[in-house]
């Protein structure tokens, strides 16, 4: 049994009240840790930390804030195997997919921000013979950022590293669900020299923890990831406070098939899109339309590809498809099944818990779960499912996926495949996404902007964009 910890003013100490939750492993259902069950007087303490460690954080030069980024970059590298079980572990994803994008994300987000502060430039507006213009950009102060449990390190980090990049001291809550990771960066910062104040990690659940991070008047900025309700609870909490949000919220992304796709990278993507982390990803497509020529080919192809996603135990090399995160969530996305059932769909694939032998034989499985005959506007094409759960619908013409796509609350992501390249612009300018990928899935340039329209979210996170969000603008006009 392990006992995690908080991370407050550069140590690794208790929970004030000397509470702990059950860390549980989902491949086996059993308990592996104990978590920090921190509360307000956690909170209290980091921010304090985090007020004292700013004056010297905000003035260090950049590059040097840099240099300490990158350092915690090549200790995620070093560590990656160790990182990549206890991801697994924790999550339940199988650990090849741990190993081959979350640990090796955590590290490229540490090492692009540490960079990329020192390439964060100001504007200067010039009136001619009348006045000067410069803006600079100072760190907003103490931040708070709130990661999920779907990816942990790698989002956990997608946070922290532009905060700290900024100048920023931080104020860091992981999912109670999947905190092993973040306790594991607790050490790599120690080791790193990162001085004791400029991140703090505190581990708890939501009510207790999150909403003191974003109650805390001391506390400038929210970043937080995760479902949209929880977000909207933050913007009651947080607006009235004026404090700055960045929401990145929920999804229900379209995945649109043209006829004149390559199908067979388009049903291999779309796999990958559909399942990959048991379709736990907020840009998974799960909802898939196919263009009638080409639908009962993609169809047979799409459920040849679901037959060999293998349901395993996460350590296995072979293991495609791991366990869902918590028996609740398993819960929820079966309740999902029987809704698509009681909506008149077709059950093509799956559908089912799965039952695996010896040490995984209490875990959280479920196998991939195709559905066809689905009203586009019925609950499970509206809804965020969560899970392994992909709807496939023909369409016949191209304003009829425009409407269809576009139906949702959600404006995440979306995925054009075709190989016309006035139609792939056409259509991408008519999707209400804040991603749009032609013939391609989740590839990422930490550069571009990345966020949602409509209720999947606020503000943009990536590249200049977070730097900015973490940054107060001021302008200086001198005149001449």
């Amino acid at each position: 049994m392990q006992y995690f910890q908080n991370y407050i003013d550069g140590q690794l100490i208790a929970p004030a009240a000397g509470q702990y939750l059950p860390g549980v492993e989902p491949a086996t259902g059993q308990v592996y840790a104990q978590v920090p069950a921190s509360d307000a007087t956690d909170v209290a303490q980091a921010v304090r930390a985090a007020e004292r460690a700013l004056p010297a954080w905000r003035s260090r030069p950049a590059e040097e804030r840099g240099r300490l980024l990158v350092r915690i970059s090549e200790l995620i590298e070093r560590d990656l195997e160790r990182l990549a079980h206890a991801e697994s572990q924790d999550n339940g994803k199988p650990v090849s997919l741990a190993r081959s994008v979350d640990i090796p994300r955590a590290a490229s987000n540490f090492a692009f921000f540490g960079t990329a502060a020192q390439h964060f430039a100001s504007e200067t507006h010039y009136q001619e013979g009348v006045a000067l213009n410069y803006t600079v950009r100072h760190p907003l102060g103490v931040v708070g950022c709130i990661s999920p449990w779907n990816l942990p390190l790698y989002l956990f980090t997608w946070k922290i590293a532009p905060a700290l990049a900024a100048g920023c001291c931080v104020v860091a809550k992981p999912s109670e669900i999947t905190p092993y990771t973040a306790y594991l960066l607790s050490e790599l910062c120690m080791e790193a020299g990162l001085p004791p104040g400029v991140l703090n990690i505190v581990h708890g659940t939501g009510p207790a923890v999150g909403q003191a991070i974003v109650e805390h008047p001391g506390i400038k900025a929210i970043s937080f990831t995760g479902g949209t309700k929880t977000g909207e609870h933050i913007a009651r909490t947080a607006a009235p406070m004026f404090k700055k949000l960045s929401l990145e919220l929920g999804g229900k992304n379209p995945n649109v098939v043209f006829a004149d796709c390559n199908l067979t990278e388009a049903v291999a993507t779309s796999l990958r899109s559909s399942f990959s982390n048991q379709g736990q990803i907020c840009l998974c497509g799960s909802r898939i339309f196919i263009e009638r020529p080409i639908y009962a080919a993609f169809r047979q192809a799409f459920l040849d590809g679901v037959a060999s996603l293998t349901v395993g135990d996460p350590l296995a090399p072979g293991t495609r498809q791991g366990a869902l995160v918590s028996k609740a969530h398993l819960e929820k996305v079966l309740g999902y099944i029987a809704l698509a059932h009681q909506e008149g769909g077709h059950l093509l694939a799956g559908g089912e818990q799965v039952h695996l032998p010896g040490r995984c034989a209490e875990g959280y499985f479920l196998q991939p779960t195709v559905f066809e005959g689905l009203a586009p506007n019925c609950r499970v094409n509206q809804e965020e499912i969560f899970g392994p759960v992909v709807t496939l619908t023909p369409f016949d013409t191209e304003a009829e996926v425009i409407e269809w796509a576009n139906s949702t609350e959600y404006g995440l992501a979306a995925t054009i495949w075709t190989q016309d390249l006035t139609r792939a612009h056409r259509v991408a300018h008519a999707l209400h996404s804040g991603i749009v990928w032609v013939n391609t899935w989740l590839h990422r340039d930490l550069r571009t902007p990345f966020g949602g329209m409509k209720n999947s979210g606020v503000g943009r996170e990536g590249g200049l964009e977070a730097l900015r969000f973490f940054t107060e603008p001021q302008n200086v006009c001198i005149k001449l």
